[in-house]
C-alpha cells in the first residue's frame, strides 16, 4: 500500500495545456477515480505518474520517495507500476497463464502459485490459464489483464478507461469484480474514466478535471450532492437549474419556497435540483406543470415537464411503474435541500 502525491503538475504539447498545475493525493489501499471529458488531460496525467512521459513541472511522490521532479526522473520500469490500458492489450500469442506471470521472475514463472492466486484474485477458474486471448470475453480479458498489473505486486495500478470497450451490463460486473480484486489486494489504484456512473460507483475518491485541471475532489456522495460548480452539477449527473432569490435558507423559484443548504448565496442565483428530488404529486398542492415527453429506461423513467403558466421546462425521475403520460397536468414538489450558485 503505498500513497500517491502530486503538487503543481504541468504538462504541455506545443500550445496546447495538457495539465496546468494539478494537485492531487491519493491514499493508500483505495481507488481514486478521475472523471472528466475526453481531451481534458486525464491520461496525460496517467502517462505521468507511469513515467511514461515527463512532466514540464511539479513533482510525484510515491509514499515518501519523489519518482518525478526538480533533477529527479525515475524510469517507468523502476517505478513498480501496475498499468492496465483500455483494451487489456494482452500478448495474443501468448497463454492467459503466460500473460499474467509475463513479468514475474523465472522462479514464480515457473511455480502455479502466484499464478493461482491472482486467478482467484479476480474471479477466474483456474481451467482459463490454459486459454488464448482470443477464446475469452471480453470481461474475461480484462481481469487477465488486472492479474497481469497486479502480479508483480506493484505500489501503485493506473487503469486507463478499461471498461469502455464493454457492453453496459458486462462494464458493471466486470468493473465490480475489478473493484472488489484490488480491494483484497489491498492495491492504490487510480481510475480514470469519463463515465460518472463508474466513478460514482466503483471508486472511494472521486477527482474532476476540467481542462488540465482538476476543479472538485472528494468522496462520491460530496462531488454528486455539493458539486463545486453547475458544471460539475451537469458531468456528474443530470441537472436542473432554475433561477431564484436566495434568503436565509429558503430559496423562491418557479418551483416555489425551497430549502438551501447551509451557507448558501443570497440574492440572485440559480439553483441546483437533482431530478429524483422532484416529486410529481397525486394531490391537488405544489406547483403546476405539463407533461412534455416521458423516455423510459424500465426501471426509471425521465420526464419532462413545462411549469404552468410560461415557466421553464424542468426534468424529473420516477419509478418504471409509475410513468405518467405526456400531455397529462400534474403538480410538484421538490424534496430535500437544494444549492445555490451565484
Amino acid at each position: 500500500m503505498t500513497a500517491l502525491t502530486i503538487r503543481g503538475l504541468t504538462k504541455g504539447f506545443g500550445a496546447v495545456k495538457a495539465l496546468a498545475g494539478v494537485d492531487l493525493d491519493v491514499p493508500a489501499h483505495g481507488i481514486t477515480a478521475v472523471l472528466g471529458p475526453s481531451g481534458c488531460g486525464k491520461t496525460t496525467l496517467l502517462r505521468l505518474i507511469a513515467g511514461f512521459a515527463t512532466p514540464d513541472g511539479g513533482t510525484i511522490a510515491f509514499g515518501d520517495s519523489v519518482v518525478s521532479g526538480p533533477g529527479t526522473a525515475v524510469p517507468p520500469q523502476q517505478r513498480n507500476v501496475g498499468y492496465v490500458p483500455q483494451e487489456g492489450a494482452l500478448f495474443p500469442h501468448l497463454s492467459v497463464a503466460d500473460n499474467i506471470t509475463f513479468g514475474l521472475p523465472r522462479a514464480e514463472r515457473r511455480s502455479r502459485r502466484r499464478l493461482d492466486e491472482l486467478l482467484d484474485l479476480v474471479e477466474l477458474d483456474t481451467a482459463v490459464a490454459r486459454r488464448q486471448p482470443h477464446e475469452l470475453s471480453g470481461g474475461q480479458q480484462q481481469r487477465v489483464a488486472l492479474a497481469r498489473a497486479l502480479a508483480p505486486r506493484p505500489s501503485i495500478v493506473l487503469l486507463d478507461e478499461p471498461f469502455s470497450s464493454l457492453d453496459a451490463i458486462l462494464r458493471l460486473s466486470t468493473g465490480q469484480a475489478v473493484a472488489q480484486a484490488l480491494d483484497a489486494a489491498k492495491a492504490t489504484a487510480i481510475l480514470v474514466t469519463h463515465d460518472q456512473n463508474e466513478a460514482l460507483s466503483l471508486a472511494g475518491q472521486v477527482a474532476v478535471m476540467r481542462q488540465g485541471r482538476l476543479v472538485q475532489v472528494g468522496t462520491p456522495d460530496a462531488v454528486y450532492t455539493t458539486p463545486a460548480d453547475p458544471a460539475v452539477a451537469h458531468f456528474v449527473g443530470a441537472a436542473v437549474l432554475v433561477p431564484a432569490v436566495v434568503s436565509g435558507e429558503t430559496a423562491e423559484c418557479a418551483l416555489g419556497t425551497l430549502t438551501t443548504r447551509p451557507g448558501a448565496v443570497q440574492g440572485r442565483a440559480q439553483v441546483l435540483i437533482r431530478p429524483e428530488q422532484i416529486e410529481i404529486l397525486s394531490d391537488g398542492t405544489g406547483v403546476p406543470a405539463v407533461i412534455d415527453a416521458v423516455t423510459y429506461f424500465g426501471h426509471d423513467a425521465t420526464v419532462t415537464l413545462a411549469l404552468q403558466p410560461d415557466g421553464p421546462h424542468v426534468t424529473a425521475r420516477v419509478s418504471g411503474t409509475r410513468t405518467p403520460q405526456p400531455g397529462a397536468h400534474v403538480r410538484l414538489a421538490v424534496t430535500g435541500p437544494v444549492i445555490a450558485y451565484p
